[in-house]
């Protein structure tokens, strides 16, 4: 496989890993690990960013009583990011790829020691070739301390990784040019810099994730805006990863086209929070 990319970041979200009862769909998964370990063996480093605690948690317990949004969060998290993690160390482990944990909160970014230490430790494990897979600790990690969603800790770890692409799998093909359900409504195949999306982008959320389409949206255009290919497609679709990577003009997705500057606007954003 030919690649042009030495190095990408991608997000998996809880959409594309949760079932319709808000379980974890292993099968989904495990294709996916399929498609990050046959671009690992071609030499592509990876570091993934992956929701799913919360789902894998929510069907291993059941609460003796009503518990609310954030204690339910916890109790959930807790349990599934040791479900989560297990299960994809057990999945790559087939493929003879190690993997480990890196679990991260809002105030990790907030300061330049914590940001330099969580960078040599995932450039440790690639430099020994080892997987990342980050999630928000949303066990500690509740109200304002919270990232927006899994989008936004995606652009951050990407910048922070210099990475060449990022990746974000949500639930549909990418950024539409209308309301999806309507006749004749196109994605938007790339998005040049400057172009403003905000038309087309619908507010809503959708199933299990924190985050929707616009913040994906302007999450993918300051990541775009540091130098890096953002890619916003279906990470249901077979094969997809792999598509992307190896042969981006012929996979349906939303391309947001990179600046030649580099702006470093997340970087300067961690400098100043």
């Amino acid at each position: 496989m030919e690649c042009k990319y030495k190095r990408i970041a991608v997000k998996i979200g809880s959409n594309v890993l949760t079932r319709k009862d808000g379980t974890l769909d292993v099968t989904r998964m495990s294709a996916l690990v399929d498609q990050v370990a046959e671009l690992h063996r071609a030499g592509v480093e990876i570091v993934l960013v992956s929701s799913g605690a919360v789902a894998s948690g929510r069907s291993e317990v059941k609460p003796l009583r009503k518990l609310d949004s954030v204690d339910s969060r916890q109790l959930f998290s807790a349990v599934g990011q040791a479900k989560l993690i297990n299960r994809y160390y057990e999945l790559f482990r087939e493929h003879g790829i190690t993997v480990g944990q890196v679990l991260t909160t809002k105030e990790s970014f907030s300061t330049r020691r914590h940001y330099l230490n969580q960078r040599n430790c995932m450039q440790v494990m690639l430099d020994n070739d080892v997987i990342p897979i980050v999630n928000e600790n949303d066990t500690i990690s509740v109200t304002e301390l919270m990232f927006t969603d899994n989008d936004e800790l995606s652009g951050l770890i990407a910048a922070m990784m210099d990475v060449q692409a990022l990746v974000i799998l949500s639930n549909i093909d990418g950024i539409y040019n209308g309301a999806p359900s309507q006749p004749g409504v196109t994605v938007i195949r790339e998005v040049e810099q400057g172009k403003d999306l905000s038309d087309y982008i619908s507010t809503e959320k959708s199933g299990f994730g924190r985050g929707g389409m616009l913040t994906k949206s302007s999450i993918a255009r300051k990541v775009a805006d540091e130098g890096i290919t953002v890619f916003i497609a279906n990470g249901k679709k077979d094969n997809i990863l792999v598509d992307l990577i190896s042969n981006p003009e012929e996979t349906v997705c939303t391309k947001f086209v990179p600046s030649e500057n580099g702006v470093s606007s997340i970087k300067k954003w961690i400098a100043h929070s």
